[in-house]
C-alpha cells in the first residue's frame, strides 16, 4: 500500500456507555436488565454503540489509506508515549478533545464527531466522510490550525498538570477546602467547596455555570422585595470575550465560607503570566488537583504543598 506518510496517525478512541455498563455488569443482558429496570431506553444505549463502532470502523480504514494508525483508549493517555511527528484524530465528544490536547506538545489535533445527530461537536468540525479528503492536507501542513492555551498547576515538590478547559484544585470528597491563596498582593486563608481555573476554552464550561449561578443568586438578593423578577446570571465582558487563544485564565472559588479565621474576598480573578495564582494547602489529606474532569489523573495537594497555577509553556494545536 502506498501511504502518503511513514509517520503515525493516532486515533483517540473512548468507551460508549454500553461498553461502559458491560464493564459494569459482564454482559449486555445483564446491563440491559439493570437498565430496563430503571425504566430507561436501552434501546438508545444500543443505537450509540452500534453508531460509534460504525463510525470507528470507517476512521480507521479511511486513516489506514494515509498513514500507520495506532488506535488508543482514552484511559491509557496519561501513560502514552506520541511522537514529535505524529497527527492526533479524536473520534468521541468535545471531551475528548480536551482530554487529549493536555498530553500532546503541538502535535495537531483532528477532532472528529462520530455522531452528528447526538452530540453537537463544538471543537468536532469534521465527520468521518471527511477524513479521505482531509488527511492529507492535514499530512501535507495545508490546513489551518488554531492555537489553543493551557493552564499549567506547578508544584513546589516538582510535578506539574496541565489543563484545556480548566484545572480544580480542592477536597477530592464533598468536604470543606482549606488553604491559603494569593494573587498579586492579596492573600487570604480559604475555606471552601474548591479552586477552578478555566482557560479560553473552558470558558463556556465550568466557569460558565458557576458565573451564571452567582449572577443569578446575587440578582435574586438585589431584587429582594422588588417587583421585578431576578434575571439570569450575567458575568464580566471580558468573560463573555474569553478567547480560546487569551494569555489569560480566570479563577472562580466555590462556595467561599468567611470564618473567624477565612477570608471570602479573593474569590474571583485574572491570571496572567504577571500575576499567577498561588495556593498552599492547609488539608491534611484528601486534598487534590486535577484537570479537564479526569479525576482519576490527579496531583495530591495536602498540607505544606504550594501550586504556583499560571499560563503553560505550551500550546495545543486544533485542525480547523
Amino acid at each position: 500500500m502506498n501511504r502518503l506518510t511513514d509517520n503515525k496517525i493516532v486515533l483517540v478512541t473512548r468507551p460508549t456507555r454500553l461498553a461502559e455498563l458491560v464493564i459494569r455488569f459482564n454482559t449486555v443482558s445483564q446491563a440491559r436488565f439493570y437498565v430496563e429496570h430503571q425504566g430507561a431506553d436501552f434501546s438508545d444505549y444500543l443505537r450509540e454503540d452500534e453508531t460509534y463502532h460504525r463510525a470507528l470502523t470507517e476512521a480507521e480504514e479511511a486513516l489506514g489509506q494515509t498513514g500507520r494508525v495506532q488506535t488508543v483508549d482514552r484511559s491509557f493517555l496519561p501513560n502514552f508515549v506520541f511522537a514529535p511527528e505524529d497527527t492526533v484524530v479524536t473520534l468521541g465528544q468535545d471531551g475528548l478533545v480536551a482530554n487529549t490536547l493536555k498530553y500532546l506538545e503541538g502535535q495537531p489535533v483532528v477532532g472528529v464527531n462520530p455522531d452528528p445527530e447526538r452530540w453537537d461537536g463544538r471543537l468536532l468540525p469534521f465527520r468521518v466522510r471527511d477524513l479521505a479528503k482531509l488527511m492529507p492536507e492535514v499530512i501535507l501542513r495545508k490546513r489551518n490550525t488554531r492555537s489553543v492555551t493551557m493552564a499549567k498547576a506547578a508544584l513546589n515538590n516538582g510535578q506539574t498538570l496541565y489543563a484545556v478547559n480548566d484545572l480544580f484544585i480542592g477536597p477530592k470528597t464533598h468536604t470543606s477546602a482549606r488553604y491559603f491563596i494569593r494573587c498579586g498582593k492579596m492573600g487570604e486563608a480559604h475555606s471552601s467547596s474548591g479552586v477552578i481555573v478555566s482557560t479560553g476554552m473552558g470558558a463556556t464550561g465550568w466557569l460558565k455555570s458557576l458565573l451564571t449561578g452567582a449572577g443569578a443568586i446575587a440578582n435574586a438578593n438585589a431584587n429582594r422585595g422588588k417587583k421585578e423578577q431576578p434575571q439570569p446570571g450575567c458575568y464580566d465582558r471580558a468573560v463573555t470575550g474569553f478567547k480560546w487563544e487569551s494569555d489569560y485564565l480566570y479563577f472562580t472559588v466555590r462556595e467561599p465560607f468567611p470564618t473567624r479565621t477565612t477570608s471570602a474576598s479573593l474569590v474571583f480573578g485574572r491570571v496572567t503570566n504577571e500575576t499567577p495564582l498561588i495556593l498552599e494547602s492547609q488539608m491534611a489529606e484528601n486534598g487534590v488537583i486535577f484537570s479537564d474532569g479526569i479525576e482519576n489523573d490527579f496531583l495530591e495537594f495536602n498540607s505544606g504543598t504550594q501550586a504556583v497555577i499560571g499560563i503553560a509553556e505550551k500550546k495545543g494545536v486544533l485542525v480547523e
